[in-house]
């Protein structure tokens, strides 16, 4: 594998490219927006989503899908969850016949339900696919501090082959077969994280992030479990990984904006806060709290913590009598 192509040019598209170009693969960036394509080949830095870092001289950018594909050996999606679809659609004729598709989005479809690698085998059938994830805030990994990501792929050889292509000396990836668990953590843990947000702007301490951080995790393992995922995925970096990560920083868009919910701003004025920087980048978790929680309905399994979240964003519920309503829960044993 020599060339790639990096399909959405936000600041994790962007540290991807990066990356990328460290593993000698001469990425091609698409980005939606021609003007943040052009942009990007003019000043070398993408202004819109990844301020100040100067960006590999190998790296190209442009607005045209098809070009950007065109003879690529591989093809990273990173697209926002809700738009995986309507992207991949528009592109899937244009896809190398036999270019393996890495999902690096973290998410659920809403209303589906599915995951993303279900709506990528939908779309193009042809393609193998992998999935990316874990902890990486997209500055850091843009400029090469040391990461560790898992890369999760039905084909074992295939996978390894993926691996060594986009690993550098900063950019370790480890390998599982577990692409349905390494998506569920990527999706709840956005979730989890919004939660995390409320309870810090709230001032209601570590104990109370600690313990939802943990609860949280039993509930990602159950619907990992409920879905096909293994446990042990669950508890490495696509799950406990990004979760502690996400739910510590507030580098993280969703732990910002739950911190915001938690001071008392509403979900709009939130995301249009001029201070916060979350107009123009995705909030996954806002999506992914009705995404998760339906499915988890589907599936018949009890997720207390997204279930509030879910609540709170999309069917006006105060944040106030939903904690009240979470430690009124009856004690029980402490299992996952």
């Amino acid at each position: 594998m020599k060339t790639a192509a990096v399909i959405g040019a936000g600041a994790w598209g962007t540290a991807l490219a990066q990356t990328l170009a460290r593993a000698g693969l001469a990425p091609a960036l698409w980005a939606h927006e021609p003007d943040t394509a052009r942009n990007i080949a003019e000043t070398r830095t993408n202004a819109d989503f990844l301020t100040d870092v100067a960006l590999d001289p190998a790296i190209s950018a442009t607005s045209d899908i098809a070009a950007a594909m065109a003879d690529k050996d591989l093809i990273m999606w990173v697209t926002p969850a809700q738009h995986l679809r309507a992207t991949l659609a528009k592109a899937a004729a244009h896809l190398p016949p036999a270019a393996p598709l890495v999902l690096a989005t973290k998410g659920i479809e809403t209303g589906s339900g599915l995951l993303m690698s279900e709506i990528a085998a939908e779309l193009a059938p042809a393609h193998k696919i992998a999935i990316l994830s874990g902890p990486s805030f997209a500055r850091e990994v843009a400029t090469g501090k040391p990461t560790a990501v898992t890369l999760a792929c039905a084909d074992a050889e295939l996978g390894a082959r993926l691996a060594a292509a986009i690993a550098t000396p900063s950019f370790r990836v480890y390998l599982s077969g577990d692409v349905v668990g390494t998506q569920i953590g990527g999706a709840v843990k956005n979730v989890l994280a919004v939660a995390c947000g409320i309870v810090e702007g709230k001032g209601l301490g570590d104990n109370a992030r600690a313990a939802l951080m943990t609860r949280g995790l039993a509930e990602m393992v159950r619907l990992g479990l409920a879905k096909g995922g293994k446990p042990e995925t669950l508890m490495g970096l696509s799950g406990l990984g990004d979760l502690s990560l996400t739910c510590n920083n507030d580098q993280s868009r969703n732990m910002r904006f739950g911190i915001a919910l938690g001071e008392g701003l509403t979900k709009d004025q939130a995301l249009a806060h001029p201070d916060l920087g979350l107009a123009r980048a995705a909030v996954e978790g806002i999506d992914g709290a009705e995404s998760v929680s339906d499915l988890a309905q589907r599936l018949g399994v009890d997720m207390p913590i997204c279930n509030a979240v879910d609540a709170i964003l999309h069917h006006y519920a105060e944040i106030d009598p939903i904690m009240a309503a979470l430690l009124a829960r009856p004690l029980k044993e402490e299992r996952a």
